[in-house]
């Protein structure tokens, strides 16, 4: 009976440290520079790429911003803001935290 009381304890002691996980989830901000983001953009200035605050400002009361900012994170691409190509970020960056870090980016209007 001690062992079976002892177990379901354990059992419910790691369900509760599994259910708080998404507590810790990173921020944009953590996830920017987790994934390398700030290698090439500043928040307020531009480094190859440009600066966050100029992306927000381009974006800014379009509806369809994250949609396109999300797509331009993992696939990459070149062109809409000089020669210099943003590489795919897809394969190793998750949906979720490309739409945290782009939700980021936008609210730096």
């Amino acid at each position: 009976m001690k062992t079976m009381i002892a177990s379901l304890t354990a059992t419910a002691v790691i369900g509760l440290g599994l259910c708080a996980t998404p507590a810790f989830a990173s921020t944009g901000p953590e996830l920017t520079q987790k994934n390398g983001c700030m290698a090439c953009h500043g928040v307020d200035k531009k480094i190859l790429g440009p600066g966050f605050k100029e992306i927000a400002a381009k974006y800014k009361g379009n509806a369809q911003a994250a949609t396109l900012l999300a797509k331009k994170v993992k696939d990459g691409g070149s062109g809409a803001w000089g020669p210099i190509p943003m590489p795919p970020n897809g394969g190793k960056v998750s949906d979720a935290d490309i739409k945290t870090m782009v939700d980021y980016v936008l609210s730096l209007n």
